[in-house]
C-alpha cells in the first residue's frame, strides 16, 4: 500500500484541543465578519447556518478526521483555511490531505477493494458515478440525508442550488456525491492577437474567412497553422498556434476519456452524456443499466472512424503546432505554460486554471496587461466534423464529496459536517473567488461576480449561459472507472511515441475495454457484484453492420476537413447573454 496512505489509518484518536474547547458562536462571528465575505447570505443568515453547525457538531467535538482531495487552488484553500475555520467553530479537527489525481483514485479504489477506512471522506470526481451507483460501496446520500445522517444534514444545504447535481445522480435517481468544485474544458485564445488588424487581414487573405473564435476543428487547425507556420513571431518573440500535452501518464488517458472523442463527434446525442454511446465509446441502451461493449463490432464507438480521427488530430497538432517539449508535458505542466505568453490558442484548456491566468504581471504572468486585465479570453470548445447538434461539447470536472460505507458512522458523520461546511452558502462565494470553480447558482449570480467578470476572461459569462449544460463529466455508461481508465493512457502513449497508428491503438484499446468488461460481466452474473447492472456484452458482428446504422458508431466521412468556421467573440458574448 502507498506509504502516504498509512498516516490516514492512524488518525482514529479523539484529540481534545484548545480550539475544540472554545468552539462556538464567538469564533463563528469572527470568521463570518472577516473571511466569509462576500456571501450569498446576509450575516444574520450566515450566523444561523453556523449555529446549526455548532449544535450538530457537539457529539463529535474533539474528534480528528482525515479527508483527501487532489491539488487545485480550491482544495488548497479548503485545506489551509477552511479546516482552521471549521475546527475553531465546531471543535472538529480535519486533516485535509492533498495528493495527485491518480493517487486519489488509487486511494478510493483501495478503500473500495479492502473495506479499510483509509480516509473518512473523499473529494472524488463524479466520473465515478457509474462505479459508485453499481458497486453500492459509497453511501447513497439521498437515503443518508433522510435517514441515518439526517441529524447531521444541514437544513440550509439547498441541494437544488448545486449546478452539478445531475452529474452525481445514479441511474436509480439517487444522489451519491455532493459537488465541491467544478471546472470545464473550454477554448482559450489571445484576444489581443486576434484583434490585430494586420493579422486579421493576413488570415483572411490566406484562408478566405475571418480570424475569430473557431466553431469547428477545421478553423482551429487553420489558426494553429497560421500562427505557428506563417506568423512565427510577435513582438520579436517566437510564438505557437497550439498547446497540449502528451506525457505517458494517467492524466493523458483522462485527457481523452474526459471529452476528446466526443468533441470530435464520436458519441451519440444526449445530455449530460450520449445515449446509447457515451464519450468513452461505451454503448448502453436507453432504459438499461448494462453496458454492451466499446468496440464497433459490439455497437460501441471507441475504435470508430470518429475516435480514430480524434486521436490522429491530437497527435498531428501536438507534433506540428505546439511548442517544443509539449509532448513531454503532463496536465499540470501544460496549462500553466500559457502564462509564458507565447501561445495563440488552446483547444483543451481547463477553467480551473483561471485563477493562475489572472495573476498579476509582476508574478511572471505574460497574458495580462499592466493593469491586470486579461489579454486572453475563453470560449466554447470547437467541435469536430462528426459532431451533431444535441451532443455534449466538452468535459466538466465535478470533484464531489463521497462517503463510504466502510467508514465508521461517527467518523462519517463528522466528515459529512465538514463536507457541507466547505460547500455551504456561508462560505461558497468567498471560496469561489479564490478558486473560481463554481458549484452553486446562487454564487454564479452573485453581484460580486458581476463586478469581477471583466477581469475573468469570460468565465462568469460562460457559467451564466445556457451553453454550460453541453459540458459534462463521465456518465453512468462506465461501469468501473478505475479499472477502465487505467487502460487508456498506455494506448494513447503508444500513438505519441510512434509505436502504433491511431487506428491500431484504438483497436487495441476497444478490445481491452471489452475484455475487462467481460470479466465484470462474469463477476456480476456470478455474485451480483455490480448489482445486476454490470456489462452484458453484445456478440461481435462485422463492424459494417453497426456503421451502416443511424447514429453512433458513425461511418467514416468522405471529407473530415470541411470549411473552417469562426464567430466573433463579441457576437458569442451576446449569444450567451440571451
Amino acid at each position: 500500500m502507498n506509504a502516504r496512505f498509512i498516516a490516514a489509518l492512524t488518525g482514529a484518536a479523539f484529540i481534545l484541543s484548545a480550539g475544540a474547547a472554545q468552539a462556538g458562536t464567538a469564533e463563528a462571528t469572527k470568521w463570518v465578519d472577516s473571511e466569509f465575505q462576500p456571501s450569498a447570505l446576509s450575516k444574520s443568515e450566515q450566523m444561523k447556518e453556523m449555529e446549526w453547525f455548532i449544535n450538530a457538531a457537539q457529539p463529535f467535538k474533539g474528534m480528528e478526521i482525515n479527508v483527501l482531495s487532489e491539488g487545485i487552488p480550491t482544495h488548497t484553500y479548503e485545506s489551509k483555511t477552511l479546516t482552521k475555520a471549521f475546527e475553531e467553530i465546531t471543535g472538529i479537527k480535519v486533516n485535509h490531505q492533498i495528493l495527485g489525481e491518480g493517487e486519489v483514485v488509487q486511494a478510493v479504489q483501495t478503500q473500495m477493494q479492502t473495506n479499510r477506512n483509509l480516509y473518512d471522506a473523499y473529494i472524488n470526481d463524479s466520473d465515478l458515478i457509474g462505479t459508485h451507483s453499481r458497486l453500492q460501496l459509497a453511501v447513497n446520500l439521498t437515503d443518508w440525508m433522510a435517514g441515518e445522517g439526517k441529524d447531521v444534514t444541514n437544513p440550509m444545504l439547498d441541494v437544488d442550488d448545486f449546478i452539478g447535481k445531475e452529474f452525481t445522480t445514479g441511474p436509480d435517481g439517487k444522489l451519491y456525491q455532493l459537488p465541491d468544485q467544478q471546472f470545464a474544458n473550454l477554448y482559450w485564445f489571445r484576444k489581443d492577437w486576434f484583434d490585430r488588424a494586420d493579422l486579421q487581414k493576413q488570415f483572411k487573405d490566406r484562408y478566405g474567412y475571418d480570424l475569430g473564435v473557431p466553431v469547428n476543428w477545421s478553423a482551429y487547425e487553420d489558426i494553429a497553422e497560421f500562427f505557428s507556420v506563417h506568423v512565427k513571431e510577435i513582438d520579436g518573440k517566437k510564438i505557437y498556434g497550439h498547446m497540449d500535452y502528451g506525457k505517458r501518464a494517467p492524466d493523458l488517458g483522462w485527457r481523452m476519456t474526459d471529452a476528446w472523442l466526443s468533441m470530435a463527434g464520436m458519441g451519440s446525442k444526449g445530455q449530460p452524456n450520449g445515449v446509447p454511446v457515451d464519450e468513452w465509446g461505451i454503448r448502453m441502451e436507453a432504459g438499461s443499466c448494462n453496458p454492451v461493449g466499446a468496440s464497433v463490432s459490439r455497437g460501441g464507438g471507441a475504435n470508430s472512424p470518429a475516435a480514430v480521427y480524434a486521436i490522429r488530430k491530437w497527435d498531428e497538432w501536438l507534433r506540428n503546432y505546439a511548442p517544443p517539449g509539449a509532448a513531454s508535458y503532463d496536465f499540470y505542466q501544460s496549462l500553466p505554460a500559457l502564462s509564458q505568453g507565447n501561445v495563440a490558442q488552446q483547444i483543451f484548456w481547463y477553467t480551473a486554471f483561471t485563477a493562475s491566468m489572472v495573476a498579476p504581471k509582476s508574478d511572471g504572468n505574460n497574458t495580462v496587461d499592466d493593469a491586470g486585465k486579461p489579454l486572453w479570453r475563453m470560449a466554447p470548445s470547437p467541435h469536430g466534423p462528426y459532431w451533431q447538434e444535441g451532443q455534449k461539447l466538452g468535459y466538466q470536472d465535478a470533484g464531489s464529496w463521497t462517503l463510504f460505507k466502510s467508514t465508521p458512522v461517527d467518523r462519517r458523520k463528522a466528515a459529512w459536517l465538514y463536507a457541507q461546511f466547505v460547500v455551504s452558502k456561508t462560505v461558497d462565494v468567498k471560496k469561489s473567488h479564490v478558486g473560481l470553480t463554481f458549484i452553486r447558482d446562487s454564487t454564479i449570480n452573485h453581484q460580486s461576480f458581476t463586478d469581477r467578470a471583466p477581469n475573468l476572461g469570460g468565465l462568469v459569462e460562460f457559467y451564466r449561459s445556457p451553453d454550460r449544460v453541453l459540458w459534462s463529466p463521465t456518465g453512468i455508461n462506465v461501469p468501473d472507472y478505475p479499472k477502465l481508465a487505467q487502460i487508456w493512457w498506455q494506448q494513447i502513449g503508444d500513438v505519441n511515441s510512434g509505436a502504433f497508428t491511431p487506428q491500431q491503438a484504438m483497436d487495441r484499446l476497444a478490445a481491452e475495454m471489452d475484455l475487462v468488461m467481460s470479466r465484470m460481466q462474469a463477476a456480476d452474473e456470478k455474485a451480483k457484484i455490480y448489482g445486476g447492472c454490470g456489462p452484458r456484452l453484445n456478440d461481435e458482428v462485422d463492424p459494417s453492420v453497426w456503421l451502416n446504422k443511424p447514429g453512433s458508431p458513425k461511418a467514416k466521412l468522405s471529407n473530415e476537413k470541411p470549411q473552417g468556421e469562426t464567430i466573433a467573440y463579441d457576437e458569442l458574448i451576446k449569444r450567451w447573454a440571451n
